[in-house]
C-alpha cells in the first residue's frame, strides 16, 4: 500500500478520501503527529474549535489539487494561550502548502514568465512574484555571512538608463557570482568596501583597465595582487591599431574584409588571407612595419602558465616594445604606449596567473537574459537578489 507520505510529499498526515470535483482532486487528510503549544511546548491542550482548511497542493499533472485538513484551535492549559493547529508543510496564514509554493519558485525559476505561470496555476502573477521573492530571500538568508573569495574578478555591467551602470564582484574560482552593487564610481563602492567581510583574504583580484576599479583594490584589498584582464589588453590594442590605419588609409580602412583581417592573430589567417595583407602593405609599407609590431606586442601578452624565472625575458621584451611605442611619433601609438606604462605591472602580472574576466563576462550575459525575461528592473535590490542566487 502507497504510504500517505508517498502521495502528499509531506510526513505525518493520514488520507481519509479522494475524490475528483469539476476537475480538480480534494484530498481529505488530518495530521496524525503529536500536538503542542508552540510558545512553551506544552502537550495539555483543550480543543476550543474545529474547522476544515482548504490550502492548495502541488498539482497531479494539468488537474490541480486542493488538501481538506481537519483544523483545531487549542487553548493551552499551561500557559493560557489560543493557537491553531500547526500542520508540516504549511505554514501559518497560508492558503498554499510549501510543495506547491516550491513547485511555483521552481517553474518561475526555470524561464516560465509569471503571467503564464498564473493562468496554468489559477493564481495571480502577483502571487507567483511574492512567491519567488520569498523563496530568493530564504536562500540569500542560508548564505549571509560569507567572506570574500581569495580569487575576485571585478567588472562592470550596464544595469538601467535611469541608474547606469553596476558592478559585479565573482567568485573567480567557484564560478558564481559574489556580489553586485549599483554604480561604478569610488563613490559608489567606497561604503561597501569598507564593510566587505575578508578583504584581507583575497590573494588575486582580475579587472579590465579601470583606474578606479585598480585604486579602491589598492585601499581595500591589501594583499592582492591586481591582474589585468588580457582580454581587454588586446582589445585596446587592437583599437589604437586600427585607429592608427584610419588615419594612414582612411580608404582602405573601410573595407570590411581587410579590417576582419586585421584583427585577427597571425595564426588565424589562411595562405591566401596573408597573401591578400600583403598586397594591402605594399601601398603602404609604414603599416606593414606597425602590423608586425602589433603581432610581436599581442603574441607576447598571449604567453601565459610562466615562473619567475621565464618571466624576466619576457618583461625585457615588453618594457622594449614600450619604448619603441613612446617614439613612434604617430598619436593613437603613443597614447597606447602611456596606457601600458601606466599598467604595466598588472599587465606582467598576466604570466604568472591565468585567471581572466571570462568567466565574469559570461555571467553579464546570463544577467541581460534575466532582464529581458523580467522586462527589465526598476529596483536594483530585486535586481541583486536574483543575480546573487540565479548565477550561483
Amino acid at each position: 500500500m502507497i504510504s500517505p507520505e508517498a502521495v502528499l510529499g509531506l510526513p505525518g498526515y493520514q488520507i481519509t478520501g479522494i475524490q475528483e470535483v469539476a476537475g480538480k482532486i480534494r484530498i481529505s487528510a488530518r495530521h496524525a503527529g503529536p500536538k503542542s503549544c508552540p510558545h512553551c511546548n506544552s502537550t495539555r491542550l483543550r480543543i476550543k474549535d474545529k474547522r476544515i482548511r482548504q490550502p492548495r497542493h502541488e498539482s497531479w499533472g494539468l488537474r490541480h489539487c486542493v488538501l481538506e485538513l481537519e483544523s483545531c484551535k487549542f487553548r493551552c492549559r499551561d500557559c493560557g494561550r489560543t493557537f491553531g493547529q500547526r500542520f508540516p508543510g504549511l505554514l501559518p496564514r497560508k492558503r498554499a502548502t510549501e510543495p506547491f509554493r516550491r513547485s511555483v519558485f521552481q517553474a518561475h525559476y526555470d524561464g516560465v514568465n509569471r503571467s503564464r505561470l498564473g493562468r496554468r496555476e489559477k493564481i495571480g502573477s502577483a502571487t507567483v512574484e511574492r512567491w519567488f521573492q520569498d523563496y530568493l530571500r530564504r536562500q540569500l538568508a542560508e548564505r549571509r555571512g560569507a567572506v570574500c573569495p581569495r580569487v575576485l574578478g571585478i567588472d562592470e555591467h550596464f544595469f538601467s538608463r535611469k541608474d547606469g551602470y553596476a558592478t559585479t564582484f565573482c567568485d573567480l574560482r567557484r564560478h558564481t557570482i559574489f556580489d553586485v552593487v549599483l554604480g561604478r564610481s569610488q563613490a559608489a563602492l567606497e561604503d561597501y568596501l569598507t564593510k566587505l567581510p575578508g578583504k584581507d583574504r583575497v590573494r588575486v583580484v582580475c579587472m579590465d583597465l579601470a583606474s578606479v576599479y585598480r585604486a579602491q583594490v589598492r585601499k581595500h584589498f591589501p594583499n592582492a595582487k591586481i591582474v589585468a584582464d588580457r582580454f581587454h589588453v588586446i582589445r585596446l590594442i587592437n583599437h589604437h591599431f586600427l585607429a592608427c590605419w584610419r588615419e594612414i588609409d582612411p580608404i582602405g580602412s573601410k573595407h570590411r574584409g581587410l579590417l576582419s583581417l586585421m584583427r585577427r592573430h597571425r595564426h588565424n589567417l589562411k595562405p591566401e588571407q596573408r597573401v591578400r595583407l600583403e598586397l594591402s602593405f605594399d601601398q603602404f609599407p609604414a603599416l606593414r612595419e606597425i602590423y608586425r609590431f602589433k603581432q610581436r606586442l599581442c603574441y607576447l601578452l598571449l604567453k601565459k602558465h610562466r615562473t619567475r624565472k621565464p618571466c624576466e625575458p619576457l618583461a625585457k621584451r615588453f618594457l622594449k616594445a614600450l619604448y619603441e611605442l613612446s617614439q613612434a611619433g604617430l598619436a593613437q601609438l603613443v597614447q597606447l604606449g602611456q596606457t601600458l606604462t601606466s599598467w604595466a605591472a598588472e599587465i606582467a602580472t598576466m604570466w604568472r596567473f591565468t585567471r581572466n574576466n571570462g568567466i565574469t563576462e559570461g555571467f553579464h550575459t546570463k544577467m541581460e537574459v534575466l532582464q529581458r525575461q523580467a522586462y527589465g528592473f526598476r529596483n536594483f535590490s530585486n535586481y541583486r537578489l536574483r543575480v546573487r542566487i540565479m548565477c550561483s
